[in-house]
């Protein structure tokens, strides 16, 4: 039996065939037009900065580039296990010295092999100090590479890093890391081609131009076809992808909009089949209309402010503890954050199997003008005014607001608001012009290391001038243990010291609220947001 569309009528059928005329029906939208050709259109920050995966460090950044990259391993979607992609299978005996045994099917979208020498390559460009690559310190573990980082070592043959076959990558690591496999899925630790790279201009300088339309060569899932910075990131499906025939989607179009409210109104417009996030008072509607777009999931993020510990009075941790005790987290998720973030009495966000944490920041204003006292400046007075820089957004500024009001009420303190774009912010942050800055941050991998190890002192993302020996030791000492029950209590007393110390006050855990077309397949929801494009596919909504 024939489907019964094609029993219509002549002019009807037409009509159907031809959408976009006058009196045939509703137009074609973008979402229609990319269902019929398998193309997915995604909303995502405006704010991407480059496509190199060594430079960047935002959560959207990684999404585009796990279309247009692909590292010895991924992460399952559903699990957040970590599973084979290039490497094709791993082993250890000790959890010390690991060996990936890669795919020979690996291509470089220009055709050329990828091999594990491809990796030690682009390793070594990471923890060249000349590109001064934030995400440098996730390959820290492996022996002398934080030496080589930090010009210590110049020889990098001496780096912990081999290939006895173009097949074979084998990493000796100082301590023991049974997470190694999941961190190999972070983009920082893709590889990169260096033959194109080194075409381009210096290989260890920022701003090499290799990643623009034209030049551009990846090993993903997709490959880049045009980037309008601001505006778009377009990419179609890859001929040389290792696994080219399991990949449904013709391509994915990132649509790069300046704010959350942006994206919404394109989803509605029918631009859009994925919007990334809601803004806050946009989720209440879409709950009451009980939209089956509408996903909710638990979110490893957390919101927090760096205190800059280099300048006077915040070198002073009691200074810090008080303005971290003066604020009313549950206030601020409940009545100005409505209910869609929840309280952060402490940095690491609850849901990490057998993690205890830290003891919980409360909310004391007693205690926070003691101690403000205690340094020498009660209620306030003789205090210089401090500034708290955001990126520019109303949901951060009313935040903000907030927190200000409860400073001056508390502890009579003098906070002035400031806010940069995101360019500009992002400079400020690795400069460390600033007193207090709204940050945040989303895990990497499924274990409180990736929010712990952000604050150690060799790490590139630390920006707060913060460094503590005790700090370090634990963390090292939890990464070196066999036990895991030892290990997590490790954690547990490194985050109380960085709590302890407040050269970072925790403000609300993330939720993720945001939009899928009915038309998406094969969607994975996960507390790291880690999006499954090259599993995905669409379907008209009513099948």
């Amino acid at each position: 039996m024939l489907p019964r569309r094609q029993f219509l009528p002549l002019a009807l059928a037409a009509c159907a065939l031809a959408l976009a005329l006058p009196g045939c029906g509703k137009r074609e939208t973008p979402v229609d037009r990319g269902i019929r050709e398998q193309v997915l259109a995604i909303g995502t920050d405006a704010d991407l900065t480059d496509l190199d995966p060594q430079l960047v460090t935002g959560a959207a950044e990684f999404n585009v580039l796990i279309a247009l990259f692909e590292g010895l391993t991924d992460l399952d979607p559903a699990t957040l296990d970590p599973i084979p992609a290039i490497a094709e299978r791993w082993e250890t005996s000790d959890l010390r010295e690991w060996t990936f045994h890669l795919s020979a099917a690996a291509r470089w979208s220009d055709g050329t092999p990828i091999t594990a020498q491809d990796f030690i390559a682009s390793w070594r460009r990471l923890l060249t100090p000349a590109l001064g690559a934030d995400y440098a310190s996730l390959l820290y573990p492996v022996v002398g590479a934080e030496e080589f980082n930090r010009g210590r070592l110049t020889d990098f043959a001496q780096v912990g890093l081999s290939a006895p076959h173009p097949q074979t990558l084998v990493i000796r690591l100082r301590q023991p890391i049974p997470h190694l496999p999941a961190l190999l899925a972070l983009p920082p630790l893709f590889p990169v081609p260096l033959h194109v790279i080194e075409k381009c201009g210096p290989v260890d300088r920022r701003g090499n131009p290799w990643t623009r339309p034209g030049t551009f060569v990846g090993n993903g899932p997709f490959e880049l076809r045009e980037w309008r910075p601001g505006q778009i990131v377009a990419t179609e499906r890859s001929p040389t992808f290792r696994d080219a025939a399991a990949v449904r989607l013709h391509g994915v179009r990132f649509h790069l909009a300046e704010n959350l409210e942006t994206e919404e109104r394109m989803y509605r417009a029918g631009q859009l089949h994925v919007v990334s996030a809601l803004a806050t008072g946009r989720v209440d509607t879409w709950q009451r209309d009980h939209s089956p777009a509408l996903h909710q999931e638990a979110y490893f993020g957390t919101d927090f402010l760096r205190v800059n510990v280099s300048r006077p009075p915040l070198d002073d941790p009691r200074v810090r503890r008080a303005l971290a005790l003066a604020i009313d987290r549950n206030l601020l998720a409940e009545r100005v954050l409505l209910g869609t973030k929840r309280p952060a009495p402490a940095l690491v966000p609850p849901g990490f199997p057998g993690y205890a944490g830290a003891p919980r920041i409360p909310t004391d204003g007693a205690e926070a003008r003691r101690l403000l006292a205690e340094a020498g400046f009660p209620n306030g007075t003789g205090l210089r005014p401090l500034q708290l820089l955001y990126n520019s957004s109303d949901q951060h500024r009313i935040v903000f607001e907030a927190i200000q009001e409860m400073w001056t009420k508390e502890l009579g303190v003098t906070v002035q608001l400031a806010s940069q774009e995101n360019k500009t912010f992002r400079q400020t942050r690795r400069s460390g012009d600033y007193d207090l800055l709204r940050s945040s941050w989303t895990a990497d991998y499924r274990d409180p290391m990736t929010f712990l190890e952000v604050f150690a002192s060799g790490s590139g993302n630390n920006h707060t001038r913060w460094r503590n020996a005790a700090y370090d030791g634990l963390l090292t000492s939890a990464g070196a243990s066999t036990s895991l029950s030892d290990r997590l209590a490790q954690l547990s007393q490194a985050e109380s010291l960085l709590l302890a110390e407040a050269p970072i006050i925790p403000l609300y855990h993330y939720t993720n609220f945001y939009l899928v077309h009915p038309s998406v397949r094969g969607w994975s929801g996960n507390p790291i947001d880690r999006r499954p494009l090259k599993q995905l596919w669409l379907e008209p909504a009513n099948r």
